[in-house]
C-alpha cells in the first residue's frame, strides 16, 4: 500500500547545492516537458521539486533511447544509467557530485519513499525499444507500457502519497498503486496514438500488430495517407475505447490524494483526455503531424483540476457502484 501524505517527507530544507540541483531539473522539466510542466506547478514545492529529479532522470533515459548512438553505445549508455541509480538507491550520491540530477534525485529518494526500482522497469521498456521489439496483442504492449509510463505512475505516488479514503475503504485505498500504474497506461496509449507517425519515422510502430491486420494498417504510418482499403479511423477509434477504459479506471485513483496532489493528477490526465477527444474527431490528424492543445485550453484543465470537481465526480461514481 502507498504511503500516506502524513509523516512521508523530511522537513529539513535543503542546502545550497541541492536546491541548485533540483532547479536544474525544474529548468529540464519546464523545456522538455510542457504538459507535465503544467500539472507539476499545481504542487507545494517539495512534490515539485522531487517530481523534476523524476523527470529528468526519465528524461535521461528516454533521450539514450531515442538518440543516434548506434544500439550497442545505446546499451552501454543504458548500463550506466543503471549503475547509477544503483548508487543513488545505496545513498552514495554526496551533495557535491557533478551530477546535478543524480544529487537532485538521491535527495528526493530521502525526503520521499520513492520505489526507485520503476526507474529500472523504464530502463527495460527503453531496452525494448534499442532492440526493436514489436507487439503482437495488447497484452504484449501493456507490458511495455508498464516499464515506461505506469512505473512513473507508481514513481510518482511515491512522492503525492495517500489521505485517508473516508467512505472508498481500505480495499478500495490498497488498489492505490494499482490504479496509477493503470492512468500511466492511458497515458501512454494516447502518446502512442498522438505519436503514430513520428514513431513510424524512427522505424517503431508499437500498436498491437493483430489490431493492425484487423483494420487494414499493416504497411505502417510512413505516409500521410494510407493505402486504399485501410480503415485508419476504425483502428484509431478501437484503441480510443482502450484508452478511455483505463482512463476510468485509472481515475479512481483521484480521491485517494490530497488536493494539490490530485490537481496536479487530474490536470496532466484532463490534458491528455482532451487529447484522446481530438484525435477521435479528427484521426487522420495524426498523419499530418503532432495533436496538442492551445494554452488556454490546458488552463481551463487545470482550473478545474484544482477544484476538486474531477477527484469528486469519481468519489461519487465509484460509491455508486458500490452500491
Amino acid at each position: 500500500m502507498s504511503p500516506t501524505v502524513e509523516g512521508s517527507a523530511h522537513t529539513s530544507a535543503p542546502s545550497a547545492p541541492v536546491l541548485a540541483a533540483y532547479s536544474y531539473c525544474e529548468a529540464v522539466t519546464g523545456s522538455q516537458a510542457r504538459n507535465f510542466a503544467y500539472g507539476i506547478r499545481l504542487l507545494p514545492s517539495d512534490k515539485r521539486q522531487a517530481m523534476s529529479a523524476l523527470y529528468a532522470f526519465s528524461r535521461r533515459v528516454d533521450d539514450i533511447g531515442d538518440g543516434t548512438l548506434a544500439p550497442e553505445a545505446k546499451l552501454v549508455r543504458l548500463g550506466e544509467t543503471r549503475a547509477l541509480l544503483g548508487r543513488i538507491r545505496a545513498e552514495e550520491i554526496g551533495e557535491d557530485d557533478t551530477d546535478p540530477v543524480a544529487v537532485a534525485l538521491a535527495h528526493a529518494a530521502r525526503r520521499f519513499p520513492i520505489p526507485l526500482g520503476g526507474l529500472d522497469e523504464l530502463i527495460d521498456g527503453v531496452l525494448m525499444d534499442v532492440r526493436g521489439e514489436t507487439y503482437e496483442t495488447w497484452d504484449d504492449l501493456k507490458a511495455y507500457c508498464r516499464c515506461v509510463a505506469g512505473a512513473i505512475g507508481r514513481l510518482s505516488l511515491g512522492v503525492f502519497g495517500t489521505v485517508d479514503t473516508g467512505g472508498l475503504g481500505a480495499a478500495d485505498a490498497a488498489r492505490a498503486d494499482e490504479y496509477a500504474d493503470t492512468l500511466g497506461l492511458a497515458l501512454q496509449l494516447t502518446n502512442i496514438l498522438r505519436d503514430v507517425r513520428e514513431d513510424a519515422a524512427n522505424g517503431r510502430t508499437y500498436l498491437p500488430a493483430e489490431d493492425l491486420a484487423k483494420f487494414g494498417c499493416s504497411d505502417g504510418f510512413g505516409s500521410d495517407r494510407m493505402p486504399a482499403g485501410a480503415d485508419f479511423p476504425g483502428l484509431v477509434h478501437h484503441e480510443v475505447r482502450r484508452a478511455r477504459a483505463l482512463f476510468v479506471e485509472g481515475y479512481r485513483l483521484l480521491p485517494m490524494l490530497d488536493r494539490r496532489s490530485g490537481a496536479c493528477v487530474a490536470a496532466m490526465a484532463g490534458i491528455y483526455r482532451r487529447l484522446l477527444d481530438r484525435i477521435e474527431r479528427e484521426p487522420e490528424a495524426v498523419l499530418r503531424g503532432r495533436v496538442s492543445l492551445p494554452t488556454h485550453e490546458k488552463a481551463y484543465v487545470a482550473v478545474r483540476g484544482l477544484s476538486g470537481l474531477d477527484a469528486r465526480t469519481i468519489s461519487r461514481q465509484s460509491t455508486r457502484r458500490r452500491a
